[in-house]
């Protein structure tokens, strides 16, 4: 291959229909690139792949420190991350799809992925936002089954990937990885029971209260915080419309709640707290409904 103007190789374009040219039962093998890998589909267009690396010292100490390897040795890790990599992907770049066979699971070193899950429709169902240091689809790698859901970056973000047949190895090698995983997979499906529930027996300005005060880092008083991610994306997150999203935002100005675009101002995060765990002798009268008017 030809080098390019500035002496490096080009990037490689392939046009192809992968579902044609791989047969059933063969497994891709993984391609490590300084650049993006362009593939061009049927339509002509041309579309890049997250480029891979090797982990960093810093991208060690975080997926070392992960829920999923708690109570393991520490040479016992080293060697379930041993053949990992770091993807680096851009805002809206997949690290994987719904459906798709299991081949890795994931740790978030830095960013928000979202995972959620399509229908056949096109809609979207938001089933949780990955912040760094959280893991997701070891349960589906321990399987070998297909992603039951995608992954997306909501910024720039970066993620290690274990493959999943290094890890089927190690746990033959050492059972004390599948109890530690097993561990770690309840505490997040105890997790998700919780989520069902606040969707159940929630109402919106609880949900969203509860979303901005585990913003907090203070116990008392005011704060100032920061959405992570766009509005659209938090209120899909907590079940919501952007509308209905909108609506507890302007409730909750009355309990000294301030969004100004993606900063907010609470006067009383113990009072947002309560609002939360609808301790209504605590904010009795402080919630009124928007768009009424007071009458004599």
């Amino acid at each position: 291959m030809a080098a390019g103007a500035n002496g490096l190789c080009p990037t490689v374009c392939v046009r192809c229909n992968m579902e044609q040219i791989v047969p059933d039962g063969i497994e891709l093998i993984e391609i490590k690139t300084a650049r993006p890998i362009r593939l061009m589909n049927e339509a002509g267009r041309v579309r890049d792949f997250p480029m891979s690396s090797k982990l960093t010292a810093g991208d060690l100490q975080i997926i070392t420190r992960v829920a999923v390897f708690r109570g393991l040795k520490s040479e016992t890790v080293q060697h379930i991350i041993a053949p990992a990599t770091a993807v680096t992907l851009r805002p809206h770049e997949l690290v994987m799809r719904q459906d798709d066979p299991a081949t890795a699971f994931f740790i978030v070193i830095d960013g928000w992925v979202k995972i959620y899950r399509s229908t056949r429709s096109g809609d979207e169902t938001v089933i949780d936002i990955m912040k760094k240091g959280e893991s997701f689809a070891e349960a589906v790698a321990f399987t070998g089954h297909r992603y039951i859901a995608t992954a997306e970056a909501v910024n720039t973000a970066r993620v290690g990937r274990i493959p999943a047949d290094h890890l089927i190895r190690c746990i033959r090698d050492s059972p004390d990885i599948a109890l530690a995983m097993i561990a770690s997979i309840s505490q997040h499906m105890h997790y998700l029971f919780q989520q069902v529930e606040q969707l159940k027996a929630q109402s919106g300005v609880q949900r969203v209260a509860e979303f901005l005060a585990s913003l907090s880092l203070v116990e008392h008083g005011h704060c100032a915080l920061a959405l992570p991610y766009d509005k659209i994306l938090i209120a899909g997150r907590l079940g919501l419309t952007p509308e209905s999203l909108s609506r507890a935002f302007a409730k909750l100005r009355g309990a000294g709640v301030t969004i100004n675009a993606s900063q907010v101002t609470v006067k009383d995060i113990v009072k947002l707290r309560r609002i939360a765990a609808d301790d209504r002798n605590a904010v009795r009268g402080t919630l009124r409904p928007i768009g009424l008017t007071q009458t004599l």
